[in-house]
């Protein structure tokens, strides 16, 4: 693959996650999940959202793909996260995925392969994450923290989180 033409950028900020509820903030399981920008069994990662309702979209695009029920993932915690980290792949506007052969980010699994891809080459080259839009939410951003040991590397989660017991309301502008 040919070197990819990222310049990184540093994120810094306030970021959240939704865990199940009473969750550490800091868990990683045996084998970590794959995602958007990586597989699990390549590098593990975190997954953050610029806001809420960002967070939120995000959850109902799983759930409806999975065919899950709102209330079956329910009650959750909604976690705050002060992010620094300096080295980070920016890929948050529309132009950005194309400069590396990637589609806009569209709510669905099946282009997780091209951006795994994508995602395993950053983290190869030295990159600790990658900031892109929202595919659930297209106002949105998210941040994918690589997390190759079991500290979060950049992240600090900010207590307490706050307690969600029913599903919040669909975000406005939501994908699925």
């Amino acid at each position: 693959m040919a070197p990819l033409d990222i310049d990184p950028v540093p994120v810094a900020g306030t970021w959240v996650r939704h865990l199940p509820a009473g969750g550490d903030p800091g868990y990683r399981t045996g084998l970590p999940a794959s995602g958007r920008w990586q597989r699990g069994t390549v590098v593990a990662a975190v997954y953050l959202a610029d806001e809420p309702r960002t967070a939120w979209a995000e959850w109902y695009r799983a759930l409806a793909e999975s065919e899950t029920r709102p209330l079956a993932r329910m009650p959750r915690d909604l976690w705050r996260y002060a992010v620094v980290i300096d080295r980070v792949a920016d890929l948050s506007t529309s132009a950005r995925p194309a400069r590396v052969g990637l589609p806009e980010p569209a709510p669905s699994r099946a282009q997780w392969l091209a951006f795994q891809a994508i995602g395993e080459q950053l983290w190869s080259a030295g990159y600790a994450g990658v900031l892109f839009a929202s595919a659930s939410r297209p106002a949105g951003r998210c941040l994918c923290v690589f997390r190759p040991g079991a500290a979060l590397p950049g992240l600090r989660p900010i207590p307490p989180p706050v307690r969600e017991d029913e599903p919040p309301p669909p975000p406005r502008g939501m994908r699925t």
